[in-house]
């Protein structure tokens, strides 16, 4: 079973590894036992768990096979301990890879091994009450000197630190008693260290209902060795320690303990060897003070109450829920007694058998922060508590807290906050809320003792602070928490150290990382708001307004600009605000209209499909009946192209076109224009189905670099505002620029603005920058040319203003612009136009050949001759 930090191991699987243990250490004594009796001169090594046996010598035969047996298990061990030594020195949290290497250990008899092998688990995870008595047996086997029984009374100290153990307490007890000289000698100093040790032991384990009386008993049993030892003519001295026996029975029959009949008849019959009492039989208790026979049936009375929570704890096969739930309900009605050391020793009893329950841990911290506020207490439990279950930020966070409320050094806070980072929580929001607790600490510090002593808070803030945000990244904290935690930061630069900068600097950093989120701008507008640095908001405003947000975010950011203003600022403020907002909103609802139509459109297609087989039935059916015409409309792009070409180089009215030359492309179709065409479905397919631009307020600009694209012309016309839309024309088969563009503007006066920019440079390029007159054509077909002579003007227009991409019109337009044609010639004839009747092959016919107009008389005399 491996108990790592990572994850939260089950108690039951903690138990199964302390049962494997024990389990294990059994079966040594099993195998101790069975050599014991099998050989003589057995020497036992380490407690008991490797035994070198001398038996008699009944035939060298059976002494080799014992030998060679011998060597294969301890080589098998040897081979099992440096496996497990390798497993460990890469995951060090595996909590049964330790408990085997001990045991292993253990066996072999490698001392100097064994101790660093339980120092190393130790280190990680808190050992069984087993565990800590097997420790301390092995090295007070080998102790022989002081200092070594220093350090077994040490390892003493710190197994009664980590679990509530009744057998362990006594077997510290029985170790001080046998080897310390001092008591054994019952010199003054002596007694009174032991006396010591009985109280802390009584206060620890007294009030245990089932175990308790060990205790009791074994500081009677030393306190009445002590009277022996007194002389028969100290009769004060012997008074006393007769006063300080009865004490002792006085004490333990007033709590609630088993068998606690047997102790009353234990003192009464002490009382009679004191000449107290008449007989030990007696019912009415004679000689027994009447206040020690009331608190001996309150303690009985109390004993009776308890027995139904006792009970089902000493049902082994329970499980470990089980058991939890009946500490819990244990505790709850200790609890309403309102004696809180009978609650605290509840607690240890149940997280001595259930050690890695968090709910247990977080319920026993709870309950001492709120009632034993005692320093030293509150240190050891909240100790013990991470160490079992280091995985439960709650319990760091509020050992920060404890410790901040008994008035802990600084050093003590901040070694408990580096050992709680080295822990694996289930999610980043324990990681945010440790560093939270370790600034909100702090702060709080530095506004009580300032920067005296030498604490530099404000330094250490910033700190903690920078560790957190290289810590915690944008995706693994939502953005709530990243937003409180640098409004926090950038509060307390701006408050606590006085450093605007640093505090700007805050949100700058976050917003290198994450500047799409409107919430970061607006949390750092806020900011400034706050702290009445009203020009400082609105630049920051005129940096994100025109920034793409996710979903309404873009123009949230626009209206919150201008409710800024309306409240902040002044009337030039807020009309600049205006002229800046206005055309990104319209751009804003532009493209939405596009976003839901176009979508509108994919829904109808869907919809159109649902019957494909029968559509394409119909269709085949048809195609077989259809006329010429029919065909000629439903050829493919590729007839189309053809065709197209044919009657451009077919027309006399283009010039300078040969076999070979190439033909001017077709206009691009925009993608939902093609889609409002085959959506529609009209059945006059010969007139054209494109979008027409009436270009009222438009600019055509020529001279872009290639590698321009929307955005920069938008930039580039920012500053003349008014800007509705950008169409740059692009190749119909490499899709790349064609170096020409139209923008359209709201008004006027943006357009004359935009005019006005002509021969700016935009990329390194100078732009040609002229007004759109889609008018001018339709002007010159009305001038006095007959229907089979258009002037350049109508067939440009006509080209430009019947197709569905602005990008043949981009090639006219600059046609238009800067090559001047002579005479009849046209650039080109668009397909959508049909040659009238009567236009001639562009050759003008010589004036001579012309009839001068008839008189009525003449047209008379035609007539009659007729």
């Amino acid at each position: 079973m491996e108990r790592e930090p990572d994850g939260d191991p089950s108690s039951a699987a903690m138990e199964d590894s302390m049962e494997a243990e024990e389990n294990l250490e059994e079966d040594s004594v099993v195998e101790m036992t069975e050599q014991t009796v099998a050989g003589e001169n057995a020497s036992v090594d380490l407690g008991g768990a490797a035994l070198k046996e001398k038996k008699p010598s009944s035939s060298s035969e059976d002494d080799d096979s014992d030998s060679d047996s011998d060597s294969d298990d301890e080589e098998a061990d040897e081979l099992r301990v440096s496996a497990l030594e390798r497993s460990l020195a890469e995951n060090p949290y595996n909590y049964e890879a330790h408990v085997q290497c001990i045991h292993h250990l253990r066996k072999l008899g490698h001392i100097e091994k064994l101790r660093k092998a339980r120092e190393s688990m130790n280190e990680h995870f808190p050992l069984t009450p087993k565990m800590w008595q097997d420790w301390t047996k092995d090295e007070c086997s080998l102790s022989s000197s002081s200092e070594d029984f220093t350090n077994v009374e040490k390892l003493y100290e710190r197994g009664v630190y980590e679990y509530l153990s009744v057998p362990l307490w006594c077997d510290y007890l029985d170790f001080v008693q046998e080897h310390d000289q001092s008591v054994s000698q019952c010199s003054p100093t002596g007694i009174s260290k032991m006396r010591n040790l009985f109280e802390r032991a009584i206060t620890a384990a007294g009030l245990h209902v089932v175990e308790g009386n060990g205790i009791w008993e074994a500081y009677r049993e030393f306190e009445q060795a002590i009277f022996l030892t007194i002389a028969e003519d100290n009769n004060e001295e012997k008074a006393k320690q007769v006063n300080r026996i009865r004490s002792l029975f006085h004490r333990q029959l007033s709590v609630p303990l088993v068998d606690l009949k047997s102790t009353l008849m234990a003192y009464k019959l002490w009382e009679v060897e004191q000449g107290n009492a008449k007989d030990i039989d007696s019912a009415d208790m004679d000689g027994i003070p009447s206040n020690v026979v009331s608190s001996y049936q309150k303690a009985m009375e109390m004993f009776k109450a308890r027995t139904i929570y006792e009970d089902p704890l000493l049902n082994k096969e329970a499980t470990d829920n089980d058991k939890l739930q009946h500490f819990m309900n244990y505790i709850k009605f200790e609890e309403s007694s309102g004696d809180p050391a009978r609650v605290q020793i509840l607690f240890e009893r149940a997280v001595s058998e259930l050690p890695v329950s968090s709910d247990l841990w977080v319920a026993y911290t709870s309950y001492l922060d709120r009632t034993l506020k005692v320093p030293n207490v509150l240190k050891n439990v909240y100790s013990r508590a991470t160490k079992n279950c280091s995985w439960v930020g709650d319990l760091w966070f509020r050992y920060m807290l404890s410790l901040e409320r008994i008035c802990a050094s600084e050093e003590e806070l901040s070694a408990v906050f580096e050992k709680s980072l080295q822990c694996s929580f289930p999610s980043f929001k324990e990681y945010m809320e440790l560093f939270l607790t370790r600034v909100d600490g702090l702060r709080r510090r530095v506004s009580v003792v300032g920067t005296n002593d030498g604490f530099q808070g404000h330094t250490l803030i910033r700190d903690v602070f920078q560790r957190a945000v290289d810590y915690l990244s944008p995706d693994m904290v939502s953005i709530n928490d990243l937003l409180n935690l640098h409004a926090y930061w950038a509060r307390l630069e701006a408050k606590l150290g006085n450093d605007l900068v640093a505090a700007r600097g805050v949100w700058e950093s976050l917003i290198k990382k994450s500047g799409s989120l409107l919430e970061v701008w607006q949390a750092y507008i806020a900011m400034e708001i706050e702290m009445g640095h009203i020009i400082e908001a609105r630049s920051i405003y005129k940096r994100c307004y025109s920034k793409r947000f996710p979903g309404t975010g873009s123009e949230d950011i626009c209206y919150s600009w201008l409710r800024f203003e309306r409240e902040y600022g002044n009337l030039d403020d807020y009309d600049l605000a205006v002229k800046k907002v206005t055309p990104r909103l319209q751009e804003l609802i532009m493209f939405k209209n596009q976003q839901e139509h176009k979508n509108s459109i994919m829904s109808a297609q869907k919809d159109s499909t649902k019957d494909v087989s029968h559509k394409r039935i119909m269709t085949n059916t048809a195609s077989d009946k259809q006329s010429p015409a029919k065909k000629q409309k439903h050829s493919s792009p590729k007839s189309v192209k053809t065709s197209y070409k044919d009657s451009i180089k077919q027309s006399d009215g283009v010039r300078g076109l040969g076999e070979n030359d190439e033909v001017p492309s077709l206009p691009e179709v925009p993608e939902s224009h093609a889609i409002d065409e085959k959506a529609a479905g009209s059945s006059n397919s010969n007139k054209t189905k494109s979008k027409f631009y009436k270009d009222q307020c438009t600019a055509f600009i020529s001279n872009i670099g290639f590698q321009a694209n929307e955005g920069h012309l938008g930039e580039f016309f920012a500053d003349c505002g008014g800007v509705t839309a950008i169409r740059i024309l692009k190749d119909k088969f490499t899709g790349k620029s064609r170096g020409l563009a139209y923008v359209d503007f709201s008004d006027e006066e943006h357009l004359k603005a935009a005019v006005a920019k002509n021969r700016q440079k935009l990329l390194g390029q100078k732009l040609s920058i002229a007004r759109s007159d889609p008018a001018r054509g339709n002007k010159r077909t009305t001038s006095g040319k007959g229907p089979g002579q258009p002037d350049q003007g109508q067939s440009s227009n006509i080209y430009r203003r019947g197709t569905t991409s602005s990008s043949g019109a981009d090639v006219l337009k600059s046609y238009e612009t800067n090559i001047k044609p002579k005479g009849s010639n046209t650039f080109a004839a668009p397909r959508a136009v049909v040659r009238p009747l009567g236009w001639t092959d562009g050759k003008a016919k010589p004036k001579e050949s012309l009839e001068p107009p008839k008189s009525n008389e003449q047209f008379r005399d035609m007539l009659l001759k007729k």
